[in-house]
């Protein structure tokens, strides 16, 4: 592409998520220029990092961002905040200029949802896309990768992640956390039902993000599940490079039929997978992994957004 970036990014929330994410970009291919860094806290760490590294700090939040003359450079903006501002974020963004893309890094959902390796492809052109969770990027992979396989009755997911790593947003989202995860494994994973865990474990020193799946599912052949679970791990990584099976995937055939609230009695196979995220460490501990994959998920999604942008003005100017 060249020396020039493909798209001007600004982002929304000067927080441990916001600031690693500067960095990524900063860091990373050269696809997106990160113009702004946006809070409401001018005492922030995040805003002091963004004023040293040569990015715009704003500490007026979304409505100074607004007012801000590099707000006309703007191409995409993270919002990296909570559900309840996100929804009013996104409403004067798109008021001030509808022609922005916006990445909602909060469980708000006003968009569609999207996990990078399993349905980027069918939203490029949203206006507003929701990056699920921590726990459903990490997980909807698992769960979309055995659907590809078997018809799924029913995908259960706990993410445990580190106290430490789980700021004032996480805690004051894990309602929308669980009601989020849960409505896209089911519309993204493919599961007839889907029900989400999260746990903030306060053992010291922190542990790494751990994250469990089950499914029940149809009987199928076990190794073509297992080797499409281990496809898909294999792609995560290519953007979460801490993305890990922690063990062999566990099968278990179940014989006398078990209730499942929402979908009935079940008889079948039932898939466990266990994985591990560990984080890159660019601004975050390595064992903040739910944060890193939520700002490697948003990241690879506006890169491929903006590459697409790209390719189809190379084209017009072309034709």
């Amino acid at each position: 592409m060249g020396g020039k970036a493909a798209a001007n990014a600004a982002i929304i929330g000067s927080g441990n998520i916001g600031t690693d994410l500067m960095i990524k970009i900063l860091r990373g291919s050269g696809t997106l220029a990160i113009k702004a860094l946006v809070g409401i806290d001018r005492q922030s760490d995040g805003l002091a990092r963004a004023q040293r590294l040569g990015v715009e700090a704003i500490a007026t939040g979304v409505d100074g961002l607004i007012a801000h003359p590099v707000f006309e450079e703007i191409d995409i903006v993270f919002d990296a905040t909570s559900a309840g501002a996100h929804k009013v974020n996104a409403e004067k963004l798109l008021a001030a200029k509808p022609s922005i893309r916006l990445l909602d890094l909060t469980p708000a959902a006003i968009g569609p949802y999207c996990v990078p390796v399993v349905n980027l492809e069918e939203h490029l052109d949203a206006p507003n896309l929701n990056m699920v969770t921590c726990g459903g990027q990490a997980t909807i992979p698992i769960v979309a990768a055995v659907s590809s396989v078997t018809k799924v009755a029913y995908a259960e997911i706990v993410a445990s992640i580190a106290s430490r790593s789980a700021g004032p947003g996480t805690r004051a989202n894990i309602d929308e956390f669980t009601e989020t995860t849960s409505a896209a494994i089911e519309s993204i994973g493919g599961a007839q039902k889907g029900k989400a865990i999260i746990v903030l474990n306060p053992a010291e020193p922190p542990l790494m993000m751990r994250d469990t799946v089950f499914t029940l599912s149809e009987p199928a052949d076990q190794h073509a599940i297992e080797a499409a679970i281990e496809q898909m791990v294999a792609e995560v990584n290519q953007y979460v490079p801490g993305y890990r099976l922690k063990q062999q995937v566990q099968f278990e055939l179940i014989d006398v039929p078990v209730n499942i609230p929402g979908v009935g009695q079940f008889s079948g196979l039932k898939t466990s997978v266990f994985l591990e995220v560990e984080g890159a460490a660019h601004y975050l501990p390595a064992y903040a992994g739910n944060l890193d994959i939520m700002t490697s998920a948003a990241l690879r999604t506006a890169e491929t957004i903006a590459q697409r942008a790209e390719s189809r003005r190379s084209t017009q100017e072309v034709a």
